[in-house]
């Protein structure tokens, strides 16, 4: 069953999205790092490790970025080996990025740019790694922004999307479900005192989203192969890896940049 009601449809437009996340940003990280208990810490290391990132292999874009997590987890996995491009269509969440980002000295390395998914500015076939972690589920048409993401991945090259799941075994199913809906929002109300009902969205944004199977479909679709899903801690978050397909060079199909 999922986590929101099958008659509720959330509102993902970008303007809603955008402020909302806008709002949020001086305590999202704090947020994060508290209600996943820094688990979400642990499942960028894993992502980084799976990828396997190569000096000699071309840069690496980070979509729907936030405040660069993923971005400075593959700096430091590749030892600053190899340049990053991290992009998100949210000015204040790419500001604090930059200033952590120098914290953790990794400034002059990674690029904060802002741009949208959907529109992603680059090129064809530049990538060796396209990523999104915890995003996805934000950007209002999936298969544009998938298709987005393989159109700049190079021939090869890896499409990852780390999103939040739900848990297909009981008691975890029954126990994160129950979390999400009551306890995860109100920690956010109160510590947040916003009034875009920003952790009342994650819930209902994860219950609505395609998970496992079905995201591996719209992947295939969208230009990957050999696509596959590893989840972790019981299910509570999902790795989606996919390749793109070596003979689309030059894919012109929905990735084609508008």
């Amino acid at each position: 069953m999922s986590l929101a009601s099958a008659e509720h449809t959330v509102d993902k437009s970008s303007t809603r999205v955008q402020r909302m996340f806008g709002e949020i940003a001086p305590r999202y990280d704090f947020l994060n790092h508290l209600l996943s208990m820094n688990v979400d810490r642990y499942w960028r290391w894993r992502t980084v490790r799976k990828l396997k990132p190569q000096a000699d292999a071309g840069p690496i874009l980070d979509v729907c970025t936030g405040t660069g997590d993923l971005a400075i987890a593959f700096d430091k996995g590749a030892r600053g080996k190899v340049p990053i491009v991290a992009a998100d269509f949210c000015h204040e969440m790419l500001e604090l990025g930059e200033v952590k980002s120098a914290r953790r000295g990794s400034s002059g390395r990674i690029a904060f740019v802002e741009g949208d998914t959907e529109n992603l500015p680059a090129g064809d076939n530049e990538f060796q790694i396209v990523s999104v972690a915890f995003g996805l589920r934000n950007v209002s048409d999936t298969d544009r922004g998938l298709a987005e993401m393989t159109r700049v991945a190079k021939p090869g090259g890896k499409v990852a999307v780390l999103e939040f799941t739900t848990p297909r075994r009981q008691p975890m199913k029954a126990l994160y479900g129950w979390y999400f809906r009551n306890v995860l929002p109100r920690i956010g109300q109160f510590v947040m005192r916003n009034n875009s009902a920003a952790y009342e969205y994650l819930p209902e944004s994860v219950g609505e989203f395609l998970q496992y199977e079905q995201l591996t479909e719209r992947m295939e679709a969208a230009g990957l192969e050999n696509v596959r899903f590893y989840p972790m801690t019981f299910g509570i978050a999902t790795l989606y890896v996919g390749e793109k397909r070596i003979q689309d060079l030059g894919f012109g199909g929905q990735g084609t940049k508008a």
